[in-house]
């Protein structure tokens, strides 16, 4: 049987605030509510919501040390210096470095742009990047999603002569770097609204400053598709400034994609138009998988290619690596689990922490987030990588991963990331030691609800609400992504259902009859739940609505969330 999972219904509005937003918009009252759980409560702001534009964006100059960066930036253009842009080798980190790119090379030509070899530099700005810049004569360094803990770095480039703006979303340590100018709406000191920026999306408020300031031609939402697979790929909320840039650049890829995601579409045969989950299970793994089996260099060549030829070349090679990273990261996650079920220690543990020198670094956060998933606990995966213990971390809902980390550092080298993901290394002699902090802080810190998968749902319905008209209301809330997931609601007591079989990878098929009309509905991976279909047993489902297209035609299917049998 699947992991039980424990449902929770979000918070619903007063019944009063509730009619008096239907009546102002003319809608349904489940459209109210669902406006009014994500803090919208007028006309005015649901017309926002639901058809944002660029002129709700921000006042980029609002950021910290944002007039600074543009100021230097003009300085270098004006003066003729040589500018290195430089970026992480995750998604985030490419798409920020090809905008800046793309933006700045439009008008100025002494540019340069470098990203870190994942296997010798590791994470975050290198020694070899600041000796690169040196070697080229640069003078100015634009540091994206990356840089808000590299004190020591950004004083030895300070010291070769070379400024650095440093453009972040992580969390910032104790003390800020001394860098010329430092964007990252983290920092305590910054009035910044909007605190969740991608790395992408902070490098565009430094090109929409940039703009508005100094006005170069240059239409930036041209770069929008490219912020957008950033805030998919990224993991960052779905909310304000963010959904904005997610739905304009949606908007962007579906009907003026940029060459390099043309090429993609046109080389997958994707014809459809394109959403969120698109971005994170299809375009962000083949951008993410050059920098995980050879060099990010080739998604950066990738994502600033100006013609279709050059973009299909680079696209073969980003495409074979993902084939090769797919394979790896099967293997991996088979090797995991076997450790896992073949030691009764190891279950009964509230973390997952396992080793193995010959797991490939640029797999083991991936395989780290599918563990998780599988046995629902606080999980990292370890490899050996250049003499050290490299690896990468990813935590449950509600579980500060970081804090947890924080209280281990005594055996770490370095470690970085957020509340849900995290980067680190230690020294070989440290693990042991490392792996028993680890479980005992988690020990005494999570609890038995954190570790039940939760299903958040939106709102019980009655059976006759449950038509196609509901996908129609929940398709306008979209894009998806945390804190702003797709409407899920729940039914209760049910029992007339027909078919009721296995598909493919134990994924539950069957067909209810709800208020007199036969709908279809598919539970991915939970064909456990088969055997308790019993004639006149009665259940709940928590589910998403969703339109499926056979023969023409349009009709509603239930993409189901979990069971709870009565």
């Amino acid at each position: 049987m699947s992991k039980w999972k424990r449902w929770k219904v979000k918070a619903i509005p007063h019944r009063e605030k509730v009619e008096n937003l239907r009546k102002s918009l003319n809608c349904s009252a489940i459209e109210a509510v669902l406006l009014l759980q994500r803090n919208i409560d007028s006309a005015d702001g649901a017309a926002s919501y639901f058809n944002p534009t660029l002129n709700v964006l921000h006042n980029p100059f609002v950021m910290k040390d944002m007039e600074k960066a543009t100021t230097r930036i003009k300085q270098a253009i004006d003066k003729q210096e040589n500018i290195l842009i430089y970026g992480d080798y995750d998604v985030d980190g490419t798409t920020a470095v090809s905008i800046m790119y793309k933006y700045l090379s439009h008008s100025y030509k002494n540019l340069l742009f470098y990203v870190p070899d994942r296997f010798n530099e590791g994470y975050g700005i290198s020694a070899e990047g600041i000796e690169y810049a040196k070697k080229n004569e640069v003078s100015l360094i634009v540091a994206l999603d990356c840089g808000i803990k590299e004190n020591e770095i950004t004083s030895y480039a300070a010291s070769l002569g070379i400024d650095m703006i440093i453009c972040d979303h992580h969390n910032p340590g104790k003390d800020i770097p001394e860098a010329f100018a430092v964007l990252n709406p983290k920092q305590k000191d910054c009035n910044y609204p909007y605190k969740e920026l991608s790395g992408c999306g902070i490098g565009f408020k430094l090109i929409q400053a940039y703009e508005s300031q100094y006005n170069t031609g240059f239409d930036i939402f041209e770069l929008l598709d490219y912020v957008a697979v950033s805030i998919a790929s990224d993991i960052v909320p779905i909310t304000g400034e963010n959904r904005t840039l997610a739905y304009l650049g949606l908007e962007k890829i579906n009907n003026l994609p940029s060459i390099p995601f043309k090429v993609m579409f046109t080389n997958l045969n994707i014809n459809k138009s394109v959403d969120i989950n698109d971005l994170v299970f299809v375009v962000g793994p083949r951008l993410n998988a050059s920098g995980r089996i050879s060099h990010a260099q080739t998604t950066v060549d990738f994502l600033i290619s100006s013609n279709y030829v050059t973009a299909n070349e680079y696209f073969n090679k980003i495409n074979s690596n993902n084939v090769e990273r797919q394979d790896i990261d099967l293997h991996t996650l088979e090797e995991a689990k076997k450790m896992i079920d073949e030691n009764q220690t190891l279950q009964k543990k509230k973390t997952t922490v396992l080793y193995n020198p010959k797991w490939h670094k640029g797999v083991i956060g991936i395989v780290a987030s599918r563990l998780m998933d599988h046995y629902y606990r606080p999980t990292i995966l370890l490899t050996e990588s250049e003499g050290m213990i490299a690896g990468s971390a990813r935590s449950v809902a509600g579980f500060d991963l970081y804090h947890a980390l924080e209280h281990c550092k005594e055996f770490l080298s370095q470690f970085g990331g957020h509340q849900f993901a995290a980067g680190l290394t230690m020294q070989k002699h440290q693990l042991k030691d490392f792996q028993k902090r680890f479980e005992d802080i988690v020990s005494a810190t999570i609890t038995e609800e954190m570790l039940t998968p939760l299903i958040e749902y939106d709102l019980e319905l009655l059976p006759e609400h449950v038509v196609l008209k509901l996908t129609d209301i929940v398709d306008k809330f979209a894009p998806f992504g945390p804190e702003n997931m797709k409407p899920r609601f729940v039914v209760k007591r049910l029992k007339n259902y027909e078919e009721v079989r296995i598909v493919g990878n134990n994924h539950l098929r069957l067909v209810l009859n709800i208020n007199n009309q036969r709908v279809a509905c598919v539970g991915f991976g939970l064909g456990d739940y088969l055997t308790e279909f019993k004639k006149g047993r009665e259940f709940d489902i928590c589910f998403s609505a969703e339109k499926n297209h056979w023969n023409g035609k349009t009709y509603l299917q239930l993409n189901l969330k979990d069971i709870h049998f009565n």
